[in-house]
């Protein structure tokens, strides 16, 4: 079975040809459970998101701050597997019709098994990865699975990347690539950063895949702001922190689902 890389592809090119941003929310599987983690995908979709990623909690997640820290210790501890994280996955998708993809570390994959992995991915309807700690230079077998199943491989650029890194990890990637807005973990911030829009054009110029901002941006002006230059959102540890702030499980649903409904309008202008 295809995953859904093509509907990603449209998806993006769809929010291109309205003259916008797309608008990508985060959400770790199995938090505060694993059904409430999946109505929390829902409602970010219902609330305007045009994709989502699937967090797969790690004890060890080297790029996510304190907030998604806390979260995916929930998880863990709520005995949260992989088979969730596919279940997640495969139900969000099959609600809404829209692409899903998993943000993961590499480690949990590599101990699974790549094939098992993107063949049940693929099965699941998820429409790829992301990967931010796998070396563009070790990923050869991870592709040839993914675009095997029809999977997107996304990877992560910084600042800090020189132009000809650049180049090399948007050559390798699919579905588009994640922008990092700054050096450091994942985390709402006061300000996103002019690096953002640096590194934006500093991607652009080595690839047509669409570049998409992530960390650091919590509200629907910081939203706007980066709609303006990028041709994607991502809100993570917002979307998150609404979520431990909220009074049950009902509360946090009905809060990702709000959050994003106001992220939807900052990315369209109409906040």
């Amino acid at each position: 079975m295809s995953g859904n890389l093509d509907l990603l592809n449209t998806t993006l090119a769809a929010a291109r040809e309205e003259n916008r941003a797309a608008l990508i929310a985060y959400l770790p599987a199995g938090f505060p459970d694993v059904d409430t983690g999946i109505e929390a995908v829902k409602a970010a979709f219902d609330g305007g998101a045009d994709v989502v990623e699937v967090g797969l909690p790690h004890s060890d997640p080297v790029l996510d701050g304190p907030v998604i820290q806390t979260a995916d210790d929930i998880a863990l501890r709520g005995g949260v597997r992989i088979a969730d994280v596919m279940r997640t996955v495969r139900e969000a998708h099959a609600a809404t019709g829209k692409p899903v993809l998993v943000m993961t570390y590499w480690n949990p994959i590599d101990r699974y098994g790549v094939e098992r992995f993107t063949a049940e991915l693929a099965e699941a309807g998820g429409a790829g990865c992301i990967l931010p700690d796998l070396p563009v230079e070790e990923s050869g077998l991870w592709r040839e699975h993914a675009e095997k199943h029809g999977l997107a491989t996304v990877f992560v650029v910084a600042p800090s990347s020189r132009d000809a890194r650049l180049a090399t990890i948007t050559a390798a990637g699919s579905g588009f690539v994640y922008a990092a807005s700054l050096m450091g973990v994942t985390g709402t911030r006061a300000s996103v950063g002019a690096e953002a829009a640096d590194l934006v054009r500093r991607t652009r110029a080595t690839t047509d895949l669409p570049v998409c901002v992530g960390l650091g941006v919590s509200d629907p002006a910081q939203a706007a702001e980066v709609a303006g230059f990028a041709d994607g959102v991502i809100v993570g540890s917002a979307f998150v922190k609404r979520m431990l702030d909220a009074d049950g499980p009902s509360a946090a649903v009905a809060a990702v689902r709000e959050l994003a409904g106001d992220l939807a309008r900052g990315v369209r202008g109409t906040a």
